[in-house]
């Protein structure tokens, strides 16, 4: 007979964007639902800092990761015991970013043009250097998204290394670096997204000379957002399923409260996003509540796969790895089967 391993504390991360997990999070669900069999939850976040690290390498038994796919992919590319059980897509106000004279207002106008490229960062943990050069990964793919719409690549720009950024606990707009060397002349456009990049466009004074999020082709949109993955340590998916289950219902319930509670979603995304009011509306518009749902449908697995090719390519996966069988759409069936069993009896 298998002991299954008592737990007391469940870890999740997200990242400063919109996630029904960070909802869930915010409106107590999460912790109402935990409280009952004395298991406490919180985010690394706000964690002591020596956990933090986890965010970026997986090495935690207890934990439920909605974040950034440079990070995730980057993980189990190293060997991380990780299952991926559900993927999100939110635009997140992708764009290309200009000087206010300079005459660039679509795709093809990039074409012989100097583009940012952060570098890749200095990490004192080598391993983590990779996925954790979020700014440069981010860039190259919003690049080649924006390229590809006129049929161009990026052999037809100029890739202009500037400093990589870094974001920290207070704010994400070091990230955009870019931003210093767009205003000095020294590149001509720069790509940024999120909440945070509006406010820091509005610091520097640079305007938008392509809205990534106004063409309709999914697949020039992929990036560390789209789709963004909800991963869990194989440990806690084998020993506590019932409990990962139960996260992801809660998920998918703040997600379908969201679809109705459009204030209350910008109120809390305000602190989520570290924004102000003006950057939550400007990065994610007014319909972006009603998607917040995750899911595992082909299509979104396939837009997956392409940034996990491109990561590969572009040096930012250590080797490759077989996306399909990462894949455990377990949880989140017997978590939409919930969701519809106390729909029902509401």
């Amino acid at each position: 007979m298998t002991i299954q391993k008592s737990i007391d504390q469940i870890w999740f991360t997200r990242c400063p964007v919109p996630t029904a997990t960070g909802l869930a999070y915010k409106l107590g669900w999460l912790t109402e639902e935990f409280a009952r069999d004395d298991i406490k939850i919180a985010t690394l976040q706000e964690a002591p800092k020596e956990l933090s690290r986890h965010h970026y390498d997986h090495q935690l038994n207890s934990l439920i990761r909605e974040g950034g796919n440079l990070l995730a992919l980057a993980a189990r590319a190293q060997g991380a015991p990780t299952k991926l059980i559900g993927l999100t897509w939110i635009d997140e106000w992708q764009a290309i970013l200009v000087r206010p004279d300079s005459g660039i207002s679509k795709p093809e106008h990039l074409k012989g043009l100097r583009l940012a490229l952060p570098e890749f960062i200095e990490h004192p943990i080598q391993s983590h250097v990779r996925g954790s050069s979020i700014a440069r990964g981010m860039s190259l793919q919003g690049y080649k998204g924006a390229l590809k719409i006129a049929g161009l690549t990026l052999d037809d720009v100029t890739l202009v290394e500037v400093a990589s950024g870094r974001g920290n606990r207070n704010g994400l707009g070091e990230l955009w670096a870019g931003l210093d060397a767009l205003i000095a002349g020294s590149v001509d456009a720069v790509y940024v997204k999120g909440a945070s990049a509006v406010d820091a466009a509005k610091r520097v004074g640079a305007v938008v000379g392509i809205d990534l999020d106004s063409y309709p082709d999914l697949s020039t949109r992929v990036n560390n957002g789209t789709p963004r993955p909800i991963t869990v340590h194989q440990d806690l998916l084998d020993n506590h399923f019932d409990l990962v289950v139960r996260f992801l219902y809660q998920t998918l319930r703040a997600a379908d409260w969201a679809k109705s509670n459009l204030k209350g979603v910008r109120d809390i995304l305000e602190s989520e996003t570290r924004s102000g009011e003006e950057g939550v509306a400007t990065a994610y518009g007014d319909d972006f509540h009603l998607h917040l749902a995750p899911d595992l449908s082909k299509d979104r697995v396939e837009l997956f796969r392409q940034q996990k090719n491109f990561m590969l390519v572009h040096g930012l996966l250590d080797k490759d790895f077989d996306l399909d069988s990462w894949i455990d759409d377990r949880p989140l069936r017997e978590a939409e089967q919930l969701l519809h069993k106390y729909a029902a009896v509401a």
